[in-house]
């Protein structure tokens, strides 16, 4: 036998859930052909032993939903081993879209996903009003790494209904039949799924709800209803569950009159075990013969604090916008007492934290800005304006009211949730978590200390797996033969986030967080070399991925 590339003597865990076992992997025409004791020989053989050799990382919550059009790469997701990722989620994207509606559409992105609209209006190159012709657009651009995306509530639901829409009036019958229908057309186009928001904290720009907000019940299960007729689709949600029985029974709703899969994204909103409630309705779901599922974070979810970003402390300080050199200890004692006259840094010390040349993602209290402060006998804006001329700090919001990530490993650990949420393409300002896949490799399975850890195989079996079934994509997630060869080596050992820095590289010169990764050796998208250690190989194998895939044969 002869195949393209050979993979010997690495350590496989193959998405299974297996043990890791030493084996070869064989790969021919983008597929995976053997593993195990490969005899043949290929065109190219790499020695891989002592390395880690797992499926691409399947990433089912993301928003290159504009940087896709423009953009052939899908970092930082890409950095972080992920070979497949899923936009159009939380109800907000660009299709379908009527001229008129252009700038409203790029108002809500910027509002509920933080990304300029300066950078949106220079980027988006609108050669799509349907969503079967932005499917086309997306289609007509070759990329790192596979991709594929949703039918989003907010854009249907202005499409349809124009100033209605916007204003959240309750859809007529001819209203939701429409919605069904360009539904229903966009999954059988290649849309995955059908993607809902319901929470207050998603808001325009201009501080206006999303469209999608408060629709009605009627409307939710009449769209599900028509994707439901396709034989295909997932559903995706993201709510506040202000009602909660009552929304509860809406999204049962939703999945009874489709029949299709449903996420929601959870994790710990407030402190205390509230989150609990939903893991519980979940399990119900799934009882009643419902498919339910949380995605979950693999740490918390958290805001970046930098001299260059969204979130800066000294933003209000002249002498900080003047350029002055902030070395200086004059400069530093003015920037301070401008900032304390202009209201301050109103924060929680005891919540912000130096992140490190190796950022810490799960640590302890004294290690806060307030805690050190206190030790050294100094103010926290002192310490915290000596920590930011080194780097980045970070406040963990979400999932870390107790100080640890217990509620994140309970999470993780649940049948009924998969890993998610690192939102790569948004947030970019401000949050840096599309680097969730690393963490969840290297902090759940080698390095946390504080608590207990998880089994690599079944880690590997989450991300890669269990991931793309959620989705409808069986053929990857698994380095079996016919399988699809989306792969990463990995140096375990050498595994680890880098910090989080800011690049200029968006349209219009806008600014973004980009966050890389050491330890990836080598990532292949569907047989093809597209990352060696971090560095691209001048290939983009990465295609939108239109419907379900199953393996061959």
């Amino acid at each position: 036998m002869s195949y393209d590339i050979v993979l010997r003597g690495g350590t496989v865990i193959d998405g299974s859930g297996a043990a890791a076992r030493t084996a070869d992997v064989a790969i021919r025409d983008g597929l995976i052909v053997e593993v195990g004791a490969v005899d043949g020989r290929a065109d190219r053989e790499l020695e891989v032993s002592g390395a880690l050799v797992i499926p691409g990382f399947v990433d089912v919550h993301t928003h290159y939903d504009g940087q896709a059009t423009w953009d052939s790469f899908l970092q930082p997701s890409a950095a972080h081993g992920v070979t497949t990722a899923v936009m159009g989620n939380c109800g907000v994207g660009f299709a379908p879209v009527r001229r008129a509606d252009r700038d409203a559409l790029i108002e809500l992105m910027e509002g509920v996903e933080d990304l300029p609209g300066t950078v949106l209006h220079e980027g988006l190159p609108w050669t799509w009003e349907s969503i079967e012709e932005y499917l086309d657009a997306l289609d007509s651009r070759p990329h790192d790494i596979d991709f594929a995306t949703q039918v989003c509530h907010s854009p249907v639901r202005l499409y349809v209904m124009g100033q209605r829409g916007a204003d959240r009036e309750p859809a007529t019958p001819d209203d939701i039949a429409e919605m069904g229908r360009i539904t229903a057309a966009g999954i059988r186009a290649g849309a995955l799924g059908f993607s809902t928001s319901r929470t207050v904290n998603h808001r325009t720009s201009t501080g206006a709800p999303a469209p999608s907000l408060d629709a009605a019940r009627a409307e939710l299960v009449g769209i599900a209803q028509a994707m439901g007729a396709t034989g295909q689709g997932v559903l995706q949600v993201v709510s506040d569950f202000t009602d909660f029985d009552d929304e509860i029974e809406t999204l049962y709703a939703m999945m009874r009159a489709s029949g299709r899969p449903m996420s929601v994204s959870l994790s710990q909103k407030e402190p205390g075990t509230g989150y609990r409630e939903t893991l519980r309705a979940i399990e119900q779901a799934n009882a009643d013969g419902l498919r339910m599922t949380g995605v979950v974070p693999a740490r918390a979810i958290g805001v970046l604090i930098t001299l260059d970003g969204t979130v800066n402390p000294w933003a209000t300080s002249v002498t900080f916008r003047s350029g002055a050199d902030l070395k200086d200890p004059a400069v530093k004692a003015t920037i301070l007492a401008e900032t304390e006259t202009a209201g301050g840094f109103r924060r929680g010390y005891d919540r912000i934290f130096e992140l490190g040349d190796r950022p810490d993602y799960e640590p302890a209290p004294s290690a806060s800005i307030a805690a050190r402060a206190q030790r050294e006998g100094r103010s926290p804006d002192e310490l915290l304006y000596d920590v930011l001329l080194r780097g980045p700090a970070y406040m963990p919001v979400l999932n870390y009211f107790d100080g640890n990530l217990d509620p994140a490993h309970e999470l993780l650990a649940h049948p009924h949730t998969i890993p998610g949420l690192g939102d790569g393409g948004a947030h970019v300002g401000t949050i840096s978590d599309g680097s969730f896949p690393t963490t969840l490799l290297a902090h759940w399975g080698r390095d946390r200390d504080r608590g207990p850890r998880f089994e690599l195989p079944w880690l590997v079996a989450r991300q890669c797996r269990a991931t793309a079934q959620h989705v409808g994509l069986t053929d990857r997630g698994l380095l079996a033969p016919g399988y699809k060869a989306d792969v990463n080596v990995i140096d375990f050992d050498r595994l680890a986030v880098r910090p989080p820095h800011i690049v200029a590289d968006l349209p219009a010169g806008g600014r973004r967080v980009m966050q890389e990764a050491d330890g990836y050796l080598h990532t292949f998208v569907s047989g093809t070399e597209v990352y060696t250690n971090g560095t691209w190989t001048g290939r983009l194998p990465g295609r939108l991925v239109r419907g379900t895939h199953h393996p061959a044969g």
